[in-house]
């Protein structure tokens, strides 16, 4: 539990300090980040505005107008501050600056790898782009689009209320409601202690993010970084799969492969685009196989080539007629996927529709 604030309180050798009051999604992370580090994990958490107390403290973030790694200072909230993460675009917040200067250490520890492996560096980067990037830029205000290029656009629903942020937002109020599991319900503490009951929900803020970085984490580790030699040996074999090279073949299902598969052609300029990947269904030694279209990008519904027209919305007899190809299963009605009952089926279904022009 998070301790209440006085000048006179005994810290512990390792404290972290941040505000009180209002929290949000990247200090909550940034705390809980810190924690997993062999350092921390004891550590005592302060929560104040007052700079006396946050002088006291080992490390302080997101509050005391300062950045100073060497003394544990990451604030981001000063009118010169203008930091991005290696590359990036993105002003950070108290997350990215934590995370950039200690991620590496967090993931080591996290999957037990040296900080030197070059796979701690993929997944540090990795893990930047697809989880901290987007609360720096949620806290420091900046959008998804570039205003000029999406003007008049309008949303379809209203997908505000489901983002970490705004649950991390949530916890901020004080609720007494039934409703609610007694771990999250209002007591008798907020009347008798108003400070050690925002603190409580900010440990459930600072939980609710860092459990989801660690999850992002171990999915990364244990099926991306996987995928990435199943994809790379896939893409180099293509050419015997197919004489296009534009087919490639993976040998089991559940293979995250679309984003291996576009830094692999990246790094192969002038080569053909692979326009379909095949696979297995699932591990069992008689499953149906699949045959996907590589869509234009990694965020793209349109593909670079659909299965033929014709087969679409097509099912079994139906379709392995109107194909003349034996055995098949379906055809996705926007052309992205089908199915066949073995490899030579799907291969055949991918080969026709490259052909089709």
């Amino acid at each position: 539990m998070a301790e209440g604030i006085s000048k006179k309180v005994k810290l512990l050798p390792i404290a972290i300090g941040t505000h009180n009051g209002h929290f949000h999604a990247d200090e909550a992370l940034a705390v809980y980040l810190l924690r997993l580090l062999p350092e921390y994990k004891e550590s005592s958490l302060i929560r104040t505005r007052d700079p006396e107390v946050l002088a006291e403290c080992h490390t302080v973030v997101d509050v005391g107008g300062e950045y100073s790694p060497d003394t544990n200072r990451y604030d981001h909230h000063q009118r010169t501050f203008g930091t991005t993460f290696p590359n990036k675009a993105t002003k950070l917040s108290s997350a990215g600056l934590i995370y950039m200067h200690f991620g590496r250490a967090i993931i080591a520890q996290q999957i037990g790898l040296s900080e030197t492996d070059p796979n701690v560096e993929l997944l540090y980067q990795k893990l930047y782009a697809d989880f901290i990037e987007a609360v720096d830029a949620n806290d420091n205000g900046i959008e998804l689009y570039d205003p000029k290029t999406v003007m008049g656009a309008q949303r379809r629903y209203k997908d505000f209320g489901v983002t970490l942020a705004s649950l991390v937002s949530d916890l901020n109020a004080q609720i007494d409601d039934p409703l609610l599991p007694p771990v999250i319900q209002a007591t008798s503490t907020e009347i008798v202690n108003p400070q050690a009951a925002e603190d409580a929900r900010f440990l459930q803020a600072s939980a609710l993010m860092g459990t989801s970085f660690v999850r992002k984490l171990a999915l990364a580790f244990r099926k991306w970084l996987p995928a990435r030699n199943e994809v790379q040996t896939a893409y180099n074999s293509r050419a015997e799969v197919d004489p296009s090279g534009q087919i490639i073949v993976l040998p089991q299902s559940g293979v995250p492969w679309k984003e291996h598969l576009y830094n692999i052609e990246a790094a192969n300029p002038g080569a053909p685009e692979v326009l379909f990947v095949i696979y297995p269904e699932n591990s069992e030694a008689n499953s149906k196989w699949r045959v996907q279209a590589v869509s234009v990008s990694l965020e793209s519904f349109e593909n670079r080539k659909s299965l033929k027209e014709e087969w679409r919305g097509l099912r079994d007899a139906e379709l392995s007629e109107k194909s003349g190809i034996p055995d098949c299963v379906f055809v996705h009605a926007a052309g992205f996927i089908g199915g066949n009952l073995n490899e030579q089926g799907v291969l055949r279904m991918a080969r026709e529709s490259i052909k089709a022009g």
